[in-house]
């Protein structure tokens, strides 16, 4: 799903609330997670999942086209974990143990 299909199926939900507020709610929405996540905060939405961050440390690597060793900056990458209700929901019982 990308955001143009959340967005038309919240208007299918919600028909009564005009299309132009629906998508601005869809903005702040991710807008207010983005900016949550920026300033080193976690975001956990109940049965779904959470976010956060995590920093990976500088290392030294390999250029795959010369094989040349290169530096790694450290840096920070988003992590999320998927909910317990998330993920009963994709792997029924008895599937994955």
């Amino acid at each position: 799903m990308i955001r143009s299909e959340l967005v038309q199926k919240m208007q299918e939900q919600y028909p009564d609330l005009p299309p132009k507020d629906v998508d601005r709610l869809v903005s702040l929405f991710f807008q207010t997670i983005s900016d949550h996540l920026a300033g080193g905060g976690r975001v956990e939405l109940r049965g779904f999942g959470a976010f956060s961050l995590r920093e990976r440390d500088a290392r030294m690597s390999r250029n795959p086209r010369t094989g040349e060793t290169v530096p790694v900056v450290s840096k920070k990458a988003i992590h999320f974990k998927t909910g317990k209700a998330m993920l009963a929901r994709i792997q029924p019982q008895g599937q994955g143990d």
